[in-house]
């Protein structure tokens, strides 16, 4: 069942059709300060920023995906308005027990530290609540305002992959960042005490 996380300023909480509208507005609003961050849409799939059907559909396979334990979406609330999200993605389980963070912005909301508060909540829901060993967050080098979230919580960067993921219909090399739950056990009071 998805669950809903409460920080010192922000609510993570999975999205629902009925956010289509509000979503629709910052993500058209923010489409200069995202697209060139995120994979091209795959020809001949829906446009989840159009179509409220399609953003309905994408709504239920999340929800499916917390079900089967594979991925955790978050919508980022301030102040009860939807601002940005925060994904855990492609949950391995086994030897790995790892995911993949993404996460962005409303560009107003930028520079309020409202995203490092949204990793922390999530760092915590991963390692405390489902049990996972690591977590990464894979960045494009020259995406500054995405790199300052990971390296004002000091996650450690592991380098870089060279042409790791299709941006913007780019093949782009990323740094890679991440924490294990051993570092968390370290850092976890002082990253809540910050942060929480």
């Amino acid at each position: 069942m998805a669950e809903s996380l409460l920080g010192r300023r922000i609510l993570l909480r999975p999205l629902r059709p009925e956010d289509f509208g509000k979503w629709q507005e910052v993500r058209r609003r923010n489409a200069d300060w995202l697209t060139r961050w995120e994979p091209s849409r795959t020809p001949g799939s829906p446009d989840v920023i159009g179509d409220p059907s399609a953003f309905s559909l994408r709504c239920h396979a999340r929800d499916r995906e917390w079900q089967l334990g594979v991925g955790y979406g978050f919508g980022i609330f301030i102040g009860g308005v939807f601002c940005g999200e925060i994904n855990l993605n492609s949950v391995q389980r086994g030897p790995f027990q790892n995911a993949y963070v993404g996460y962005w912005i409303d560009q107003e909301q930028a520079g309020n530290g409202y995203v490092p508060e949204a990793l922390v909540m999530l760092m915590k829901f991963a390692f405390e609540n489902i049990r996972l060993h690591r977590l990464q967050v894979s960045i494009v080098p020259r995406n500054g305002a995405s790199r300052r979230v990971a390296e004002k919580l000091e996650l450690r960067n592991e380098g870089t992959a060279e042409r790791y993921l299709e941006i913007n219909g780019a093949w782009e090399d990323h740094v890679r960042y991440a924490i294990t739950t051993e570092e968390w056990l370290e850092r976890r009071d002082q990253l809540s005490a910050v942060w929480l």
